[in-house]
């Protein structure tokens, strides 16, 4: 079984980046729960005849739809060893969680944070913006909010880029303070938050009778990968006392490259980040982390003293607080053994090398968008997001998004579409360690057959 994934990952290339699943693959498991067990060897071909053919194929180096890292075997082995010791990694004294402290101290260190911040391992960056969020509404309305909610009269207003994830506005519901509290800040010509009009939307919400409380910087925005001006956006929290928090889901791991560490200034100012290390970092799923400035304040949001988790000084029950006391899970698996794995083997230096590269093929891609006439960009490439478009007759949209499933469908490259200033572009984030300039130049290879091939869309509109 192991031979099998180190030889799928070995051979990858060979392979369709995605390919449209079969319908007996889809009916293999639309069967019932089966009462009587099966030989081990008879559901590892289950697995090799259905499940891994009809990945999504983000290992692949021609997969540039969302920003999914590749993995690496390392971090499978890791995830192994972890699932072998089982371990919960919720509290209790025991190493598994001095890993996670030590990666907490890592991370820390890389951001500007002080010794005293804390962090933890989550799903995914959702949860740590949701962890951020919960904590800076900890800030504003003081510890009764755990017990009593939000008080009559105090609602509480967040501010994030129109180009922010939407994970933000769903915290903001599931937080009780509603999404429609969220403020859509516009933005500039460089995707990112238009900083005046922050401040403008501030002053109209305290003038209200409303309380502002949270802005959600970004650094690398889902559409087109820009990084929102974050020393003013700490400048401006400081003035008017706001929580600053930087969603970096993939963005902030970019601090590991000498070459883009520049970008992202204004980070170490910020009261929590959020990020990904199954993005750039290239550890496999999932390993969101969130860190926080204040570590003293992230416990008190979350830690209670239930008597099943009794604490003391010797024994098990020893050496808290613990990773349950800094988020809503108890039960916890080992996600920061594969983290601590990828970079225990491969160093800081090398994974930011890779990301550099991927930022590197970005611009190889831009330039010859660039030198073809058939193609248009539609964004500025901040960092390794890619948006464009085929130029065609009558309905530009409908051709790019048909043209966008034709690349996915030829299983060559797998891009995905997405809005910019209303135009439906092809976007292609560059992201697996794996790519090349030879998987550049067949992403743009399809595009232009594929483009040059379909007919065009002429609307009654258009014609």
């Amino acid at each position: 079984m192991l031979d099998d994934m180190i030889d799928y990952l070995q051979d990858i290339r060979q392979r369709p980046v995605w390919q449209p699943i079969p319908d007996d693959a889809r009916a293999a498991f639309r069967s019932g729960m089966p009462a009587q067990g099966s030989d081990l060897a008879e559901v590892h071909q289950q697995f090799m005849q259905h499940i891994l053919p009809n990945a999504i194929g983000n290992t692949h180096p021609g997969f540039f739809g969302w920003v999914h890292g590749g993995g690496t075997p390392v971090g499978m082995l890791a995830e192994m060893l972890a699932a072998g010791l089982n371990a919960n990694c919720g509290g209790r004294d025991h190493i598994p969680i001095e890993v996670e402290r030590q990666i907490v101290r890592w991370m820390a260190d890389l951001f500007g944070f002080p010794a005293s911040a804390s962090g933890l391992f989550v799903t995914g960056s959702s949860m740590a913006n949701m962890i951020a969020l919960l904590v800076a509404r900890f800030r504003a309305l003081g510890r009764e909010v755990r017990s009593h909610g939000i008080p009559p009269k105090r609602q509480l207003v967040a501010y994030a880029s129109a180009g922010a994830h939407g994970c933000i506005a769903q915290a903001m519901d599931l937080a009780g303070l509603g999404s429609a509290n969220l403020r859509k800040i516009p933005m500039n010509a460089q995707f990112q938050m238009d900083v005046v009009a922050l401040e403008t939307a501030i002053t109209a919400d305290r003038q209200a009778g409303l309380q502002p409380f949270f802005v959600a910087g970004t650094a690398g925005t889902v559409d087109v990968g820009a990084i929102d001006e974050l020393p003013l956006l700490a400048a401006l929290c400081e003035r008017n006392g706001l929580w600053f928090h930087v969603d970096g889901a993939y963005g902030a791991l970019a601090a590991l490259s000498p070459a883009l560490r520049p970008l992202l200034d204004g980070i170490e100012l910020a009261d929590s980040v959020a990020c990904d290390f199954h993005k750039w970092g290239q550890v496999p799923y999932d390993a969101g982390f969130i860190l926080v400035r204040d570590g003293a304040m992230h416990l008190d949001t979350f830690a209670s003293r239930d008597t099943y988790l009794r604490r003391d000084a010797r024994g098990m029950a020893a050496n808290s607080p613990w990773p349950c006391d800094f988020g809503p899970d108890l039960s916890r698996g080992f996600r920061a053994l594969k983290t601590w794995f990828t970079f225990q083997v491969f160093g800081a230096e090398r994974i930011g090398q890779v990301i550099n590269e991927t930022c590197l093929l970005a611009r190889y891609l831009e330039e010859h968008i660039a030198a073809r006439p058939e193609l248009e960009l539609l964004a500025p490439v901040a960092l390794n997001i890619v948006c464009f478009r085929y130029r065609a007759a009558g309905d530009i949209d409908a051709f790019n998004a048909a043209l966008v499933a034709d690349v996915q469908e030829s299983g060559i490259a797998a891009p995905s579409a997405t809005t910019v200033r209303g135009k439906l572009a092809i976007r292609v984030a560059i992201v697996n360690h794996r790519t090349g300039q030879q998987d550049i130049d067949a992403l743009l290879d399809a595009v232009l057959k594929l483009g040059a091939a379909r007919p065009q869309f002429i609307t009654t509109e258009s014609a």
